[in-house]
Order: structure tokens, then sequence, then C-alpha cells
């Protein structure tokens, strides 16, 4: 028997999540909207360039597009869920904290308040 698992999405960037010691599973990972943040992929590079970049859903964005997407990710969901929505931020381990700063911003205004950032489970020191 072979299982696999679809990928919503294509990653047009790569991302190697930082490592965590105490880490938590999301419940529900329906009502989950991701933003990834990481260099181009090689293929994409040339368009792109070799600064990190967010990508949302299959496409590369820039901030001002934030707020778009979280208002259609709450368009697509039933209102009852709204509340529970959670933006998840998977940002690879090398990209500068000031991008991160940024899209957090951009999530304050679009009122995306609840905010989870990936990571992979590491080992204690």
């Amino acid at each position: 028997m072979v299982t696999t698992v679809m990928r919503e999405n294509e990653l047009k960037i790569k991302i190697t999540l930082p490592q965590a010691t105490e880490v938590k599973k999301l419940e529900k990972k329906s009502l989950v909207s991701y933003i990834y943040v990481g260099e181009p992929r090689p293929m994409y590079a040339a368009k792109f360039g070799s600064e990190p970049r967010i990508q949302l859903n299959d496409a590369i964005s820039d901030l001002v597009d934030i707020r778009d997407f979280i208002a259609s990710e709450r368009e697509a969901r039933d209102e009852a869920e709204v509340p529970f929505m959670t933006a998840s931020l998977k940002v690879d381990e090398n990209t500068k904290m000031g991008i991160v700063s940024d899209i957090k911003q951009s999530l304050r205004d679009a009122q995306a308040l609840k905010i989870n950032y990936s990571t992979r489970k590491g080992t204690k020191k």
C-alpha cells in the first residue's frame, strides 16, 4: 500500500524551518492560512532575485498583498470559523527578522491577530 500527501501550494521559495524545543501542534489545520518567507528556489531566482520573498498560496507576493490575502481567506470560511483562524508563518531560518516584523504589522492592520510560527522539533541542549 502506498500513501501520499497532496501539497496545496507549490513552494517557489526555499524553507528550512528553525528548530524549537517546545512545540505544539495546531488542532484545526483547516483554519490555518500559511505565509511562506524565504529565498526563491533556483528556477525562480532569475525572475525574483535572491533576497527573501513572501509567498501567499502559489504566488510570490508583496507586503501590500497580505491584507487582501487575509480578506480572501476569511471569505472562504464560514462566519462562525473566522474568529478561530490562524496565520502561520513558515519562515526560513536564515531570513532576517525585519521582513517578519513587517509581515506581523501587515497582519495587525488586517486584524489577523492569531499568529503561529512553524518550526521543526529540535533537541534540548
